[in-house]
């Protein structure tokens, strides 16, 4: 059976982006998007916000300005803060855990291209070039809270009762209980697991 252009960006596969199914989807993100960032009424910035996401908990606050690429592969658990400037580079899977809390600037980058120069680029059958992209799922667990301008990499996954601590740039998984910080972000502090 062949995959569907989106079910090989949610494989992690070479995909096009050209996809009449993936551009239908990218129209909508920015549509629902531009209202979110536009609208100061909270019933309306609901309404979007029902639309836009794919999961949606209790009492989640979008505070301020608002990015993201699709909109649709993004989740959110019970009451999730996320802060203004973010950026979702949602072209795979983002998952949010309950009570997480992103500071401003925060960027979250799920694509990523070869280290191979020669395989950044490929070519369709009709001759045109096309930009390789790959994409890996972010995932952040409960009780989170990310430090301002921090830069979380695809295939990352954010553990329980942690903090990132403010420009961080996280590259690989983050353990339960710790406090990271640096570039990249190593564990500089454990904490002691929630009750």
């Amino acid at each position: 059976m062949t995959m569907t252009e989106h079910e090989k960006l949610l494989a992690g596969q070479d995909y096009d982006y050209r996809d009449p199914e993936l551009q239908n989807m990218l129209s909508n993100g920015r549509k629902l998007i531009g209202q979110l960032n536009q609208t100061t009424d909270l019933s309306q910035k609901n309404e979007i916000i029902k639309q836009l996401f794919n999961k949606v908990g209790q009492g989640l606050t979008i505070n301020g300005h608002f990015e993201a690429i699709y909109g649709k592969h993004i989740s959110f658990g019970n009451d999730d803060f996320i802060n203004g400037n973010c950026f979702f580079q949602d072209s795979n899977l983002i998952t949010f855990g309950d009570r997480v809390i992103v500071a401003p600037d925060t960027k979250f980058y799920c694509g990523q291209h070869a280290l191979d120069a020669t395989k950044r680029f490929g070519t369709r059958a009709d001759g045109s070039r096309y930009l390789i992209t790959y994409t890996k799922p972010i995932s952040v667990g409960n009780d989170v809270w990310i430090g301002g301008n921090v830069t979380v990499i695809g295939g990352v996954h954010i553990g329980n009762n942690v903090i990132v601590g403010a420009g961080a740039v996280v590259v690989k998984d983050v353990p339960d209980n710790s406090v990271v910080g640096g570039v990249p972000a190593k564990v500089i502090e454990q904490l002691k697991p929630l009750q």
